[in-house]
């Protein structure tokens, strides 16, 4: 009985709020580059998440008008009587669109919605032989969403595949690095690897996330573990 009155007591919070959400229209000059839709709030209903090309330069390249870097933004819109509301707008989350060194050959953010979280997958070269792959997962609980996984994979063309990754709702922590060699001649160095536990004092609110601003000490090493 009173897991129901919770549960109706949620509802009832849950559409109460969506009614003073406002209306969403595209802002004019934006471009869509990724949709998905699926359940964030476990209310039985799809949120729609939008991400967006916006017209605004982005600070690095303001000097350079030539060079086509914009920054970008997305929506989690709520379907309130068949109209869409704009329930959470971040801009911290993602890199702009010239971000790395083949911006015109990135691929979009991707978006995926499994078990009422949202996971932002982000990837580029960070030069000719690098690359980066990010996927962050948010989850709303509390009135707000919250980091709960990051997810690093930073790779060579053929020198070394690195990996940090972390649960923040377990406080499982994985770093993982792997060696090999371009050069058949040259030993790669041996691979390391650990797991360990790492529970944050409270869990990161989504807009007030930006990527590689946050750090703790990897145990037993000189290394700090960067989301």
């Amino acid at each position: 009985m009173k897991s129901l009155f919770s549960f109706i007591t949620f509802l009832s919070i849950t559409f109460y709020n969506a009614q003073g959400l406002k209306n969403f229209s595209t802002p004019k000059g934006y471009t869509k580059i990724a949709e998905s839709k699926g359940d964030l709030d476990k209310d039985g209903k799809d949120e729609v998440v939008l991400i967006f090309d916006t017209d605004q330069k982005a600070s690095a390249s303001i000097d350079y008008p030539e060079f086509k870097d914009y920054k970008r933004v997305f929506y989690i819109l709520k379907n309130v009587d068949n109209s869409l509301k704009v329930w959470k707008e971040n801009s911290t989350v993602l890199f702009s669109s010239g971000m790395g060194f083949y911006p015109e050959e990135n691929t979009p953010p991707g978006i995926s919605i499994k078990n009422n979280a949202l996971t932002i997958s982000q990837a580029f070269n960070t030069n000719s032989r690098h690359t980066q792959n990010y996927s962050h997962t948010f989850r709303y609980q509390n009135g707000d969403f919250f980091l709960i996984g990051s997810h690093d994979q930073f790779e060579d063309t053929c020198d070394f595949s690195f990996l940090n990754e972390i649960n923040f709702s377990t406080g499982k922590v994985i770093v993982d690095k792997e060696y090999s060699s371009c050069d058949d001649e040259t030993k790669a160095p041996d691979p390391s690897h650990k797991e360990f536990t790492h529970k944050m004092k409270a869990l990161i609110k989504m807009n007030d996330f930006t990527i590689g601003r946050h750090r703790f000490r990897i145990p037993g090493s000189t290394d700090d573990f960067i989301f």
